[in-house]
C-alpha cells in the first residue's frame, strides 16, 4: 500500500482510509471472534489508536475520525499490516468494550467476549437483588471484566477477584483504577479462593461469578493460531476434559456463599447438561438452573445455596 505523503485534507483522508480498507479486503481479513466487527469498524478503531486516542470498536463507531499527521499515518499503516496478518484488533488498540465499559486490554488476559455478557447480565441482576452493600467474588478474573461490570452496575457493591496470572491481575487492577472503582474492587494473585481467604478469612458473599478455562487441553493444542492469540493458554486450558476448574468451582464455592447466595459461571457448548446433573446431586445447592444463548445452547449455570 502506497502512503499518501500530502498532509491529509478531507479528500486525502478519505482516500487513505479507502486504501487501508482495500489492504484488509485484499488479505481476506475477517473477524476472529465476536469482539471484532467489520473490517471498516476495525480500521476506524486502528485510526484512533494511530492518532493517540485509543478506544474500543464501540466508541470508534460513533466518533468522527480525527485528521492524521504523517507520523500517525505511518503508525496506522503498521497497525493495518499487523491486523491483516492476524493480530487481534483489541491487542492493537489495547481497548475493548464490555457491558458498556471501556476496558484496557493486553496479551496478559483473554479479550472479553461478547458472549460472556450473558453471564455478566445475570450476575448483575442477582447482585442487585441482594440489598444493602452486596458482596461478590470473581475467580479467574482475567482483565477484570466481570468484577468491574458488577462494581460499576451495582452501586455500593464490593468485589474481590483473583487470578493465577500476575500479569492479568496487574491489568485488572489497572482497569479498576481506570474506571474509578479501585476502592471497591480488590484483585489478588492466586488460585481461585485461596488468596481471598488468606486476606479476608472465611468471608461469605452474596454472589460468586466465574468465566473459567473450559476447553480441553487437546483442543487448546488444536486451536487456530489466530484464535489462540486472543489470550494466554492459561485462559483456555481446562485440563484433559476441560473440567478441572469447573469441578473445583462447583465444589468449593458453597463455603464462600451466604445462605441464599448464588454461584454463576460460564460453560463451554455441550458442557451444560452434565454439569447441571452433577450440581443437582449436591446437597449444598437448593436450586440449580441454566441460561442459554440466542441459539439455545446452555452457556451459564446458576446454583443457589
Amino acid at each position: 500500500m502506497e502512503l499518501l505523503t500530502v498532509e491529509p485534507a478531507a479528500e486525502t483522508q478519505t482516500r487513505f482510509f479507502s486504501a487501508c480498507l482495500d489492504r484488509l479486503s485484499a488479505q481476506g481479513r475477517v473477524p476472529l471472534d465476536d469482539t471484532e466487527g467489520s473490517p471498516e469498524l476495525m480500521l476506524r478503531a486502528l485510526w484512533f489508536a494511530a492518532h493517540g486516542r485509543p478506544c474500543s470498536l464501540a466508541q470508534a463507531e460513533s466518533l468522527p475520525l480525527p485528521p492524521l499527521s504523517l507520523p500517525a499515518r505511518l503508525r496506522l499503516e503498521d497497525l493495518v499490516e499487523r491486523l491483516a496478518g492476524g493480530a487481534h484488533v483489541a491487542h492493537l488498540t489495547r481497548r475493548c468494550s464490555f457491558m458498556g465499559l471501556e476496558l484496557m486490554i493486553g496479551p496478559e488476559a483473554l479479550v472479553p467476549q461478547k458472549e460472556t455478557e450473558l453471564l455478566a447480565t445475570i450476575a448483575v441482576e442477582f447482585l442487585s437483588r441482594a440489598g444493602g452493600q452486596p458482596t461478590a467474588i470473581d475467580v479467574c478474573t482475567g482483565s477484570g471484566n466481570l468484577a468491574l461490570a458488577l462494581a460499576c452496575h451495582v452501586p455500593g457493591s464490593r468485589v474481590w477477584a483473583s487470578d493465577l496470572s500476575p500479569g492479568a491481575v496487574a491489568l485488572a487492577r489497572q482497569n479498576a483504577l481506570h474506571l474509578q472503582v479501585n476502592h471497591r474492587v480488590e484483585v489478588f494473585v492466586g488460585d481461585l479462593f485461596a488468596p481471598i481467604e488468606k486476606s479476608h478469612g472465611g468471608v461469605q458473599v452474596d454472589l460468586i461469578v466465574c468465566n473459567p478455562p473450559y476447553i480441553s487441553s487437546a483442543k487448546v493444542d488444536a486451536l487456530k493460531p489466530e484464535v489462540a492469540r486472543s489470550g494466554p493458554r492459561l485462559a483456555f486450558d481446562g485440563g484433559p476434559f476441560g473440567l478441572n476448574i469447573l469441578s473445583r468451582l462447583i465444589n468449593e464455592s458453597p463455603r464462600f456463599l451466604k445462605p441464599g447466595g448464588y454461584l454463576c459461571f460460564e460453560v463451554g457448548a455441550g458442557q451444560g447438561p452434565c454439569l447441571l446433573k452433577l450440581m443437582k446431586t449436591m446437597s449444598h445447592y437448593s436450586e440449580v438452573r441454566t441460561a442459554s444463548d440466542p441459539q439455545g445452547v446452555v452457556r451459564v449455570l446458576i446454583g443457589r445455596t
